[in-house]
């Protein structure tokens, strides 16, 4: 857990409360550098601290150095993430879905780093290429299938050359 982006939700007051970050190359060293080695972000996150709930607002623009696939030249991508989480106390601490967590009334921090960090991967495509390949045509891949709507199978049952194995031809004659 880093310290920076960790919230003293006991000491909060109710009403809403306004936090900036920057997130930078330290931050990425920080959560994990699987994905993203660079990249420079703003955050503001809005906390509306209530009696049953804490409503957080991420607003996170920047973008994410990444490698292109094709020619592993690195590029910037430019990413915008609007993100509401609702942290609502209850008596065991889980995660019932993408935007709603419960977290312990005797919880005193509130660590927003890991939630900045996993919204930003998740913005990141899965394919990466870099915006010079942005305007060509995708080409066929090796190994792609091709489907037809013609029933081939009926026409190379027909008069073809090749001998056909006679347990086949026992089977033919059952239709």
């Amino acid at each position: 857990m880093v310290r920076d982006f960790s919230i003293n939700i006991l000491g909060l007051s109710k009403g809403v409360h306004h936090f900036d970050y920057h997130l930078d190359d330290h931050f990425f060293n920080n959560y994990g550098r699987e994905v993203i080695q660079k990249g420079s972000f703003d955050a503001k996150v809005t906390l509306d601290k209530r009696d049953s709930f804490i409503e957080a607002q991420f607003e996170l623009k920047g973008f994410a150095e990444l490698i292109c696939d094709r020619s592993l030249d690195p590029f910037e991508h430019p990413i915008t993430i609007l993100k509401k989480m609702v942290f609502k106390y209850g008596d065991e601490e889980k995660e019932i879905s993408d935007e709603i967590a419960v977290i312990s009334p005797t919880r005193d921090k509130l660590e927003l780093g890991q939630f900045m960090y996993e919204f930003i991967l998740l913005e990141i495509p899965m394919k990466k290429l870099h915006p010079k390949f942005k305007n060509e045509e995708p080409a066929d891949e090796e190994g792609s299938i091709v489907y037809s709507s013609s029933s081939s199978q009926e026409e190379s049952d027909g008069d073809d050359d090749e001998p056909i194995d006679p347990r086949w031809e026992a089977l033919k004659k059952l239709k």
